[in-house]
């Protein structure tokens, strides 16, 4: 007993370790549990030298990852897509399992070694490229599109690999027998869970939910998972295979995102402990010995299936650049090829030295691929002339639309929250521009006259186009800081006197934020806690003018910009002419104020105060009266029209 704890203490201490250094470098996990295995695993330290109770354990981890595959199966989903995922993920998966089996045939392998070979090596991290996709907001880019709708294809591909591999291992039957076979078994238990799987699930789980019990709730989804698991185990099935049809049963009901939450636990610490088994078997020996045999299947995996995948997306009518792209994103093995791998290994199809090739080829592509991804626009840029020419034409265009407006407001992301903050600002005749890349989002909208374009507002010569130099304003509407950083960089170089506005969901980023020039962050979470706190105080009979300098009070602490800028009920009957506002002055070369403190300048006697001052990279919030002023300073004002015209004469003479 105490040798198991030993043991589970071991494994515990390694994954923190490594998955912790894995989260700093922005690597996934996945990649941190299999770096544990190998080095804890027999063929290296030797520190665990048995793996097979882990392993008996760590097939549920697969259990639940096709549990989770089966929640995320929508059929509105592909039927929006179908092109991609029917057309060109079928056209990816069948033609790199033809390339990988003429090469395996070649190298005198079985064929129904290359087979199950060519279905593990067509596979990519979904894990990978969906995180550095939404991290590079690239998600709806036309290449993000490809990629996904691939991803999907081959997700779906898995689940008849999983029942051809074991049958592909059996021996002394003919092949064909037991492929129909397991075929008519499938069809069975599809029609029978199909059938009366929702007509029992549903009133199953309304009734489980009712008792609003989490802890029999779960339990509940436990049992649905393990127990058709169980069900198509005993049909001579796989256990994974019932795992995803329970999550596409449950995927029809309204519980869907309730279960997906409740079993995630489960799932990530099970899919760890398999990650780190498939670790352990990584002979290093073995994997030196077939060192020119693993660079050979790595370079398939960075430059075959990268350039196999470039040419059909080109094929399917899209640009050379946004091929490039998508090739680059899938050009890596992934975690479903771990999955595949071990099932071969265990049915006796793959042989040991093939395995272990495999196994260091896979691992070895999906380190490289976080650097390639990150570096695919370098790349599309170096060797692909027309994307440079098809990006100019876009960039031309864009500029054209923008070239006579001015003093307007450059709205990077128009979503939800974007094309709300429009309409407000339409209302007081605010001229905005918006950039996008949601090629569908952006259609509708210019259709309907909106000033809309497609492009990326985390380029320099994308927000040039879009008029930087004349603009008024711009707003960051997406909630994204590692992007919102890139703009801010950006702005500050060519429009350091421009105001720039950044959403992010909670103060986590806010000061990260200003100092990289932000003249105000709006922090989702607070929000919706201040209009919380606003209703329930309000409900609860407390009067409004305490409610509403509540608000003022939070809003002051938060945002510098608002301190000392809220006006009471009783101002609603002032001039607008008369009320206080914002704004920006930069103290270009032979300005007045140049080598002065600000004590000189006495402001004061102008009424008009500074509420921030951005100098080079830095940004101060109520400077104090002695700061030197210089050239490129930036200060933000705040007062009546006419006491800042008479505070803009007295700083730049």
């Amino acid at each position: 007993m105490h040798q198991a704890l030993e043991t589970v203490l071991l494994l515990l201490a390694a994954a923190v370790a490594v998955v912790t250094l894995c989260r700093r470098a922005q690597l996934p996990a996945m990649l941190g549990y299999l770096l544990v295995g190998i080095a804890i695993g027999p063929h290296a330290f030797g520190l665990i030298a048995s793996s097979a109770q882990a392993s008996e354990l760590a097939e549920y981890g697969v259990v639940f990852l096709m549990f989770s595959l089966g929640l995320e199966f929508s059929l509105p989903k592909l039927t929006a897509m179908r092109r991609t995922v029917f057309g060109l993920g079928s056209a990816q998966v069948g033609s790199a399992m033809l390339v990988v089996m003429a090469a395996s045939l070649l190298f005198g392998l079985p064929w129904q070694v290359g087979l199950v070979l060519g279905g593990i090596l067509a596979m990519s991290s979904t894990a990978i490229v969906t995180k550095l996709l939404a991290e590079r907001v690239e998600v709806n880019a036309p290449h993000g599109q490809q990629a996904i709708g691939v991803l999907l294809f081959q997700d779906l591909a898995v689940v008849p690999l999983l029942i051809i591999t074991p049958a592909l291992g059996s021996a002394g039957i003919d092949l064909w027998m037991a492929l129909e076979y397991a075929a008519l078994k499938i069809a069975i238990t599809l029609v029978v869970l199909l059938y009366f799987g929702p007509k029992l699930l549903r009133p199953l789980l309304h009734l489980v939910a009712k008792g609003r019990s989490t802890e029999l709730f779960v339990l509940n989804v436990l049992l649905v998972t393990l127990g058709i698991s169980y069900a198509t185990a005993q049909a001579g099935l796989s256990l994974a295979l019932g795992a995803f049809l329970a999550g596409m049963l449950i995927a029809e009901t309204e519980y869907r995102h309730q279960v997906e939450e409740d079993i995630r636990p489960f799932r990530d610490l099970l899919l760890g402990l398999f990650f780190i088994t498939v670790g352990m078997r990584l002979d290093l020996k073995a994997v030196w010995q077939n060192c020119f045999a693993v660079l050979m299947v790595f370079a398939f995996l960075t430059v075959g299936k990268t350039g196999l995948i470039t040419g059909l997306v080109r094929w399917f009518g899209c640009s050379t650049g946004t091929a490039v792209r998508t090739g680059l994103a899938l050009g890596q093995g992934g975690e479903f090829g771990f999955v595949l791998l071990t099932l071969a290994a265990a049915s006796g199809v793959m042989p040991r030295a093939v395995e272990q090739v495999a196994l260091a080829s896979i691992l070895l592509s999906m380190l490289a691929a976080p650097f390639l991804i990150q570096q695919s626009e370098r790349i599309v840029r170096r060797f692909i002339a027309s994307d440079w020419m098809l990006q100019a034409m876009h960039l031309t265009q864009l500029a054209a639309k923008t070239m006579a407006t001015s003093d307007h407001v450059i709205l990077c992301g128009y979503g939800r929250s974007g094309q709300a903050l429009a309409r407000v600002l339409q209302q007081e005749d605010v001229t905005i521009y918006a950039l996008d890349l949601d090629p569908e989002r952006v259609k509708e909208a210019a259709a309907a006259g909106e000033n809309v374009s497609f492009g990326d507002a985390t380029r320099r010569e994308v927000l040039m186009s879009a008029g930087l130099t004349r603009a008024r304003a711009l707003i960051v509407t997406y909630d994204h800081t590692p992007s919102a950083l890139k703009i801010l960089n950006i702005v500050r170089q060519e429009r350091p006197d421009l105001p720039v506005i950044v959403r992010t969901r909670d103060d986590n980023d806010i000061e990260k934020l200003r100092e990289a020039g932000a003249d105000g962050v709006v922090a989702e979470i607070m929000e919706g806690s201040l209009m919380l706190a606003s209703h329930a105080l309000m409900l609860l009979g407390v009067p409004l003018n305490r409610v509403l300098r509540h608000i003022r009070d939070a809003r002051e602490q938060r945002y510098s910009l608002f301190r000392g800028f809220f006006r009471g009920i009783s101002d609603e009957g002032l001039e607008e002419q008369a009320q206080p506002r914002l704004h920006s002055i930069q103290l270009n070369l032979g300005a007045a104020a140049i080598g002065k403190t600000l004590a000189d300048l006495k402001l004061v006697e102008v009424d008009v105060s500074v509420r921030s001052l951005r100098q080079g990279g830095r940004r101060l919030d109520e400077p104090p009266p002695e700061h030197l002023l210089q050239v490129g300073d930036v200060l933000v004002l705040l007062g009546t029209p006419d006491a800042l015209a008479r505070a803009e004469r007295r700083l730049l003479g």
